[in-house]
């Protein structure tokens, strides 16, 4: 693939344009720079022809601390106890000769619908680092901070995305481990939610005040009106138009459509039961209602995180039967709603965890960073089900088939979704700074995961 001609800011805005980069502003809600950051790609050029995009919308999970593999998607039965730990169990899963640790079953009756990919590595284990490179693609340590994969699609995709949620959204909290715009700047910073989509409303912060109920914020939009003389006598104002049209959009976020996109409430009682009324349960079904309103990008941060040097088998135990539940209901419902063959789902950390327990104090009973090798599950927008790529040895501490590093499995996320990774991105300072690193040998031959596209 030919580079991507390189994005220009531009000085002149569409009415459209201003009115969205005044929105939230104008609604007194959230920050501006969430829907203007979209106009940068209005006038990029084309990009060389790509193969016809099969994802429209991806949903990240990001069990961020790193969650051990041996303990869930690629058991080592057989291996003893410093190896399994409490853990002996392992299940089967609908496809043959795959195998689940034994806290997973409901994903073990989706298997058909996901692949997994045993042969993740990147061999570091620092959070921040790790967690860089799992989310841009890019090796951590260079001079230029770069997008996270979210940011990237706010910028490529979002000028098509004409809803009124930002396009790209966290539930419920941004990680915090490094900066996912980038280099790119504020504008394309994800929108979190904040709030707790379990609770009996879901009070996401700048659109659903405490404490203020909608009847309470209509009559505040009526006394508002009856008091604005100004609009009324300036009938033709070009500028109170345009400022007109954006409080009419806002309060549409807050009362209208976009509010009813946050409200799980319109979910039967069944079907929210059958996600989980949990956190992280909750967080899936609202990223499915998020997909279903055209948002490109959703990402959904673990509550509580993975990093369990201590107390590992304990909050394994309550971990993995939530993320178990959560995370294979939203399969199903993307699959039973016919969103799966164009929605991504990829889920993993930043690392795994060492496949030997350490047993010593003060740990008794942890397991510690491990980027040598974990596991990444994928499903939806391309990807084939009922797959596994890549194999660790049999204590799970190498790969020792088709290793697959963060560039390759990224680089496949978008080109199922029709980015150039061979683009070149809007550097502030004019610096070459592309979508993806330039691949090295190795990564053009058996880099994309062509195996489940």
């Amino acid at each position: 693939m030919n580079p991507h001609p390189r994005f220009e800011e531009h000085e002149k805005v569409s009415r459209r344009q201003a009115v969205r980069q005044g929105l939230y502003g104008a609604g007194g809600m959230l920050m501006a720079n969430h829907l203007a950051g979209v106009a940068l790609a209005d006038d990029a050029a084309s990009a060389t022809e790509q193969p016809p995009a099969k994802a429209k919308a991806v949903i990240q999970i990001f069990l961020w601390g790193g969650m051990s593999h041996n303990d869930t998607w690629d058991p080592k039965p057989g291996t003893g106890r410093d190896y399994l730990g409490d853990f002996t169990e392992v299940i089967p899963t609908n496809v043959a000769g795959i195998q689940l640790g034994g806290l997973f079953p409901h994903l073990a009756q989706q298997a058909d619908k996901y692949s997994l990919i045993r042969g993740m590595t990147h061999g570091n284990n620092g959070h921040e680092t790790a967690a860089y490179m799992m989310q841009t693609g890019h090796p951590s340590g260079g001079r230029l901070a770069f997008p996270s994969v979210g940011a990237v699609f706010s910028m490529f995709k979002g000028e098509d995305y004409q809803g009124l949620i930002p396009p790209y959204v966290v539930l419920t909290r941004a990680q915090g481990r490094f900066s996912e715009e980038g280099f790119l700047g504020p504008m394309f910073k994800p929108f979190a939610t904040g709030g707790n989509p379990n609770a009996a409303r879901f009070e996401v912060e700048g659109i659903m005040n405490p404490g203020v109920s909608d009847a309470r914020q209509k009559a505040r939009r009526e006394l508002l009106d009856r008091m604005n003389t100004l609009s009324n006598t300036m009938v033709g104002c070009p500028e109170l138009a345009a400022a007109e049209e954006a409080k009419e959009t806002a309060y549409e976020l807050i009362l209208g459509a976009g509010r009813e996109t946050f409200d799980l409430g319109n979910e039967q009682r069944e079907l929210r039961d059958l996600y989980g009324r949990h956190v992280f349960g909750q967080s899936c079904l609202a990223a499915r209602r998020l997909v279903e309103a055209g948002v490109p990008y959703v990402v959904i941060n673990y509550p509580g995180g993975w990093d369990t040097h201590g107390n590992h088998f304990a909050t394994m135990r309550r971990q993995c039967p939530e993320l178990d539940q959560g995370l294979a209901m939203l399969i199903q419902d993307l699959h039973d709603r016919n969103l799966l063959d164009s929605t991504l789902v990829w889920c993993t950390g930043e690392f795994g965890r060492t496949p030997k327990v350490d047993w010593a104090p003060p740990w008794n009973g942890g397991r510690h960073h491990f980027g040598a090798a974990f596991t990444a599950l994928v499903a939806g927008g391309g990807f084939k089900g009922g797959q596994v790529v890549g194999k660790t040895c049999e204590t799970g501490e190498k790969v020792v088939e088709r290793p697959v590093w963060p560039l390759d499995l990224i680089g496949s996320i978008y080109q199922l979704a029709g980015i150039d990774f061979t683009a070149n991105l809007p550097h502030p300072e004019g610096q070459p700074a592309r979508v993806l690193p330039e691949p090295s040998e190795r990564w053009k031959s058996e880099g994309l995961l062509t195996e489940i596209m």
